[in-house]
């Protein structure tokens, strides 16, 4: 086995782009960023921060069971927002979607996303099982 893997999806929303959903090396699952699209990368939830977050979540998990993980092996995410308003919901769904030990987070406020109606991505490293 190469000591780099891929971890796809069908269909694989981000191969249009060149970009692997995620990597597997070292030990390691490093997922790329994740927003509110879906499978054919078509944004869901246009101006709604939750239904983007959330979709944007069940995507990393998707990542993650592709590479046979899951979200609680999530050792650090990374949350870029367009408007850090939002830093309630995020707490929540952080809540909500990871347990304890909670992953190590960094979040961030950005200019804009890769489509001007994203609101919200995330990334993250996890362990590969």
């Amino acid at each position: 086995m190469s000591a780099i893997q891929r971890v796809s999806h069908d269909p694989d929303w981000y191969e249009p782009y060149r970009i692997s959903l995620a990597i597997k090396a070292g030990g390691l699952v490093f997922v790329s960023g994740q927003a509110g699209i879906d499978e054919h990368g078509r944004t869901v939830g246009a101006g709604d921060f939750d239904a983007q977050a959330r979709r944007a979540l069940h995507n990393l998990a998707t990542v993650l069971e592709q590479g046979g993980g899951s979200l609680a092996d999530v050792v650090k995410v990374t949350i870029m927002v367009t408007d850090m308003s939002y830093l309630d919901r995020i707490v929540a769904l952080r809540e909500e979607y990871f347990t304890r030990p909670y992953p190590a987070d960094t979040l961030v406020q950005v200019a804009g996303l890769a489509q001007p109606d994203w609101l919200v991505e995330i990334d993250a490293i996890a362990i590969a099982r």
